[in-house]
């Protein structure tokens, strides 16, 4: 697969760091310029045939990368005369382009992904469409969802929507934003008119032309936009302590696995409607806590409300979104989610048989965590399940995790099963500062 790197940004935001003298895309970061990072790696995923559309001092990016020889790949360039948006060049790459598909990223930003996975979704959502196929886009939650346009995803990752940070938003969102990196079909480049600004987003990807076709590949992978100097100074610092590349999932990772209704919100009884679910006092702090560690923060959870016929699937996805809303306001999120809609018990009033099943997900069985385990490559050796009854505790000795019980909510007193959790806390926040910072709850 070949690349595509935009790099024609002036960077007025980070005149403190470029002093004019170099374009945004060089600015260095722990010795290194943007760009630089960006293409070792692609490189380290096989990607070394890379065209680079430059702008504002192009020839310096030219003399600072030549050919690529030195950095193991074949770099061609792209000079825009005048500026043409995030997509205008691509009119003039058709050429370029001798494969299938190409994948893009902007020059703005630093990251550290396992392509192999992302063209892998790509794949399965597109089948052997080629050139004229679907695109991609690398999806992510932030800390700040508040303000970025947040995507609207569907089965199987469909792209539905789009809420703009610049529109009034009423209701609940998921906190997933794209992070500008897509895989694309060759036929991209036909879409634009030579010398015509565009925008990959508003005249490509979100144009109706592609209703269908586009979809969000989640990843909890490190791709964080570097254009400013605070974002800088951030992005050094999880260069220098080794995040950056922890991240990757072509390394195992490591996991706090979360139960819901008791452990994150206030327990009270089942929760079908949106206006009854509450966080917990210090469920945000807990969770930011993870998200700066290098802990995932995923939800698994038993929902038996949509088999008993009290809400549908789509309440139990507005109540998670208005999780997810209520978090992103504090400058949390998880990483992903988990429920089983299923209970196995009939004889309820209002039950729906579609959902009164003996299924594989529902705790204690370990078929959600299984999941989230093969999508995120995650180890089990390393991860933890927190929660507040016998019967979380049970999932995660079945799931080979080490547990924390936490007195919120049930507080063990569900009782079903004889099971002791590694550790004891008050809430959640006791629980990861456990985990995180304490030795001997680290060498259980």
């Amino acid at each position: 697969m070949q690349a595509i790197i935009m790099a024609g940004g002036k960077g007025t935001r980070l005149r403190s760091v470029t002093k004019d003298e170099i374009p945004k895309p060089l600015a260095p970061i722990c010795g290194k310029p943007i760009l630089q990072w960006q293409i070792e790696c692609l490189a380290r995923n096989g990607i070394t045939d890379i065209c680079i559309v430059t702008g504002y001092m192009g020839d310096k990016i030219r003399d600072a990368l030549g050919d690529g020889s030195r950095l193991g790949v074949e770099l061609e360039y792209f000079h825009e005369e005048t500026p043409l948006g995030t997509a205008g060049a691509l009119a003039y790459l058709g050429d370029y382009i001798k494969g299938s598909e190409l994948v893009l990223v902007y020059g703005d930003c630093i990251f550290d992904v396992d392509f192999s996975r992302m063209a892998g979704f790509h794949k399965s959502q597109n089948g052997d469409r080629g050139e004229s196929g679907g695109a991609t886009l690398f999806a992510h939650p932030n800390s700040h969802p508040y303000d970025s346009d947040l995507l609207m995803l569907g089965a199987n990752g469909l792209v539905t929507g789009v809420s703009s940070k610049n529109t009034f938003r009423e209701g609940w969102f998921d906190n997933m934003v794209n992070a500008g990196i897509y895989i694309l079909p060759r036929d991209v480049c036909s879409y634009f008119t030579a010398g015509q600004p565009a925008d990959l987003e508003k005249d490509y990807l979100f144009h109706e032309h592609m209703d269908g076709r586009v979809f969000g590949y989640r990843s909890t992978e490190y791709v964080k936009d570097a254009g400013t100097p605070e974002r800088i100074a951030e992005v050094a610092r999880d260069l220098e302590t080794g995040a950056v590349a922890a991240r990757n999932l072509s390394h195992p990772q490591k996991c706090v696995f979360i139960d819901r209704d008791g452990t994150i919100n206030a327990g009270r009884g089942l929760i079908y409607r949106p206006e009854d679910f509450t966080l917990l006092h210090t469920t945000a702090e807990a969770i930011r806590m993870l998200n700066a560690s290098g802990y995932l923060a995923i939800v698994i959870t038993n929902q038996p409300v949509v088999a008993r016929g009290l809400c549908a699937m789509e309440t139990v996805g507005e109540i998670h979104r208005k999780m997810a809303t209520m978090l992103g306001a504090h400058g949390a999120y998880v990483d992903a989610l988990y429920f089983c809609p299923h209970h196995p018990d009939k004889g309820y009033p209002e039950e729906n048989p579609l959902y009164k099943v003996d299924c594989e997900c529902r705790k204690p069985k370990t078929g959600m965590i299984r999941q989230a385990m093969e999508a995120f490559h995650i180890s089990p050796d390393q991860s933890w399940m927190v929660g507040d009854t016998t019967t979380d505790i049970q999932t995660g000795r079945n799931a080979g995790l080490r547990t924390a019980l936490v007195k919120t909510g049930e507080a063990g007193r569900d009782g079903k099963f004889d099971v002791v959790s590694d550790i004891t806390c008050a809430d959640l926040k006791e629980a990861v500062l456990r985990i995180l910072y304490n030795p001997i709850t680290n060498a259980l």
